[in-house]
């Protein structure tokens, strides 16, 4: 999904930077600037040090809550029967750029929400600071990971709400697109 926002970004005119975690994905635009991170936490390094040179930022990742406290850098035997796996939180990026957003920035998130999906993602959008946030269900077929096509809702600030039906990542990613134009506008 957020190779498809950063294309139609590009292609909308705006020069895009991309912060992506370990994907085979390529952009193919030339407005197009790539910063690849492997972990959570290099990732909210890389939106920190770029954030204020920007005017906005949609966060697309599916960013995992939690780590593993210890990593290991080899192969666990399997002679270890049962095995604890301690873990600790990710850092909540969305958090941390919302409370450095500027007035004239905007910031957007996504939700993916299994159980009371659009109370959950109004929480979402207030605690982290978004001008809008788009919804997308695991109830829905065809949505979310593994997919190549979404279906989502958009919550806006003023808690209005735009559903859209099922539709390619390309095309969701013009809609999203759409409304933030509206929306700066």
């Amino acid at each position: 999904m957020g190779y498809a926002l950063a294309e139609q970004l590009a292609n909308s005119g705006a020069r895009v930077i991309l912060v992506s975690g370990p994907v085979s994905l390529k952009p193919v635009h030339e407005n197009i600037s790539l910063h690849r991170v492997n972990t959570a936490q290099e990732m909210l390094s890389v939106c920190l040090a770029l954030f204020s040179q920007t005017n906005g930022a949609i966060l697309a990742a599916a960013v995992a809550d939690y780590r593993p406290k210890s990593p290991v850098g080899h192969k666990i035997k399997s002679k270890a029967m049962n095995l604890v796996l301690e873990l600790e939180p990710n850092p909540d990026i969305a958090a941390e750029l919302g409370k450095l957003k500027k007035k004239e920035q905007f910031l957007a998130g996504f939700a993916l929400e299994t159980d009371n999906e659009m109370a959950n993602a109004r929480e979402k959008l207030k605690k982290k600071n978004f001008d809008f946030i788009v919804l997308n269900s695991l109830n829905d077929k065809g949505s979310g990971f593994n997919s190549d096509t979404n279906k989502i809702t958009i919550i806006g600030k003023n808690n209005k709400t735009t559903h859209f039906e099922l539709k390619s990542k390309y095309d969701v990613a013009h809609d999203i697109v759409d409304y933030l134009t509206k929306i700066i506008s």
